[in-house]
């Protein structure tokens, strides 16, 4: 696991390092890939001690952070929400039985707004990347979202095999796009 630890608004310290890295390790029994972890140590009006923590592992992000009067007590705490968010990430994933629908392809294009506002010739195209789409219920592609934080997913629904995407609302509700056929 490569582990970062950035300071801020204090001196630099070997033993808090050490300390992060070695409650970082508590985590790896939940994740088997490969883990790259940035620890964001901050100290604000010499009492209030923050520590953010986010863990990047197999297409997942997991974000942590707790202030207290301590910094190895905010470490703890922060690690502490971590490892509970992958216990519930882990249980939901052995409660869920894999899908046998097909995995499909979707290409991803990103437009230069200059040449679509324009209205003349071809718009520009900036990137072009494919991805797949596996097979997944509505339940699993929330989840799957907001351990990635995006504001949507497209995915291939597990029972219909159509492909459906599933966003974040401004009320923080979500919401569901299926298509119909006419």
């Amino acid at each position: 696991m490569q582990v970062a630890v950035t300071f801020r608004h204090m001196e630099t310290s070997d033993p808090i390092k050490s300390y992060v890295e070695e409650k970082l390790t508590r985590v790896k029994k939940y994740i088997d890939e490969p883990i790259d972890a940035q620890a964001t140590l901050t100290v604000e009006k010499k009492i209030r001690h923050l520590a953010e923590i986010n863990i990047l592992a197999k297409g997942i992000t997991i974000k942590g952070s707790e202030e207290t009067n301590d910094m190895y007590s905010a470490i703890d705490a922060a690690v502490d929400k971590i490892e509970r968010q992958l216990k519930r990430y882990k249980e939901k994933l052995k409660d869920h039985k894999p899908s046998s629908g097909r995995e499909r392809e979707i290409e991803k294009t990103i437009f230069a707004a200059e040449s679509i506002e324009e209205g003349g010739g071809e718009p520009v195209i900036i990137r072009s990347r494919s991805f797949p789409v596996k097979p997944m219920s509505v339940e699993e592609a929330v989840m799957q979202m907001d351990l990635l934080d995006k504001e949507f997913l497209v995915f291939t629904d597990a029972g219909t095999e159509e492909i459906n995407v599933v966003y974040r609302r401004r009320d923080g509700n979500y919401g569901l796009i299926v298509p119909k056929e006419r």
